[in-house]
């Protein structure tokens, strides 16, 4: 009796355990970093720049500013720049 070996694909759902040690981990920095970025998006500073950032060259000339001083205008305050 022959038997014939048609070709097939393997597939394997299991997953390395040394990935699944460090699953808490990575969840923990990925919602460390999650947060930390929240809280800069709501910082009024950077609500400031992007509300600057949204204006056209024109109405940003009408300020007296230009694209590239958005944020030192916006920080001129905090830092010494």
């Amino acid at each position: 009796i022959q038997q014939r070996i048609s070709p097939m694909a393997h597939i394997t759902t299991q997953v390395p355990t040394a990935y699944t040690n460090f699953a808490p981990i990575s969840r923990f920095f990925s919602a460390l970093f999650d947060g930390l970025v929240r809280i800069a998006e709501n910082n009024p500073k950077m609500r400031q720049i992007n509300a600057l950032a949204a204006l056209s060259d024109e109405q940003l000339a009408a300020r007296g500013l230009k694209r590239e001083d958005i944020a030192h205008y916006v920080f001129k305050s905090s830092y010494w720049v």
